[in-house]
């Protein structure tokens, strides 16, 4: 068994509308720089993003949000940012910003195991239960 590693973490938002302030959790980026792992799992459901905004054009929001997956791993496939150290990547991916798609704050944790925490994470913070 592995020793506990420490973690970071954000919650990826769809924002409507950032005047509102309103928004909807679609998934999580996750970093353990010491095992040199980053990862984000994107779940939007569609149903709450058209309760939220009516007429959302869906397939951009998910483009867009498809980007964050493809930064995580990197590389040439993910533009400039793709190319960055991995912890300069999840930076960048969770600095704050004012669009439609933003994270939260970066909050903190120990795990033995960061695929089971993630999927934790993602059933506490993005599914519906």
């Amino acid at each position: 068994m592995h020793a506990p590693e420490t973690y970071d973490y954000a919650v990826v938002r769809v924002v409507p509308r950032v005047e509102r302030g309103e928004f909807i959790n679609a998934g999580l980026v996750m970093s353990c720089e010491r095992r040199g792992w980053l990862q984000a799992r994107i779940e939007l459901d569609h149903g709450r993003l058209r309760a939220l905004w009516p007429d959302v054009d869906v397939e951009a929001v998910e483009h867009a949000l498809s980007a964050i997956p493809r930064i995580c791993i990197g590389g040439a496939d993910a533009g400039p940012i793709g190319l960055l150290p991995l912890r300069a990547r999840f930076h960048w991916l969770t600095a704050q910003r004012s669009a439609v798609i933003q994270t939260s704050t970066v909050h903190m944790g120990r795990c033995v195991d960061l695929d089971a925490t993630m999927e934790h994470l993602l059933q506490r913070m993005v599914r519906r239960t």
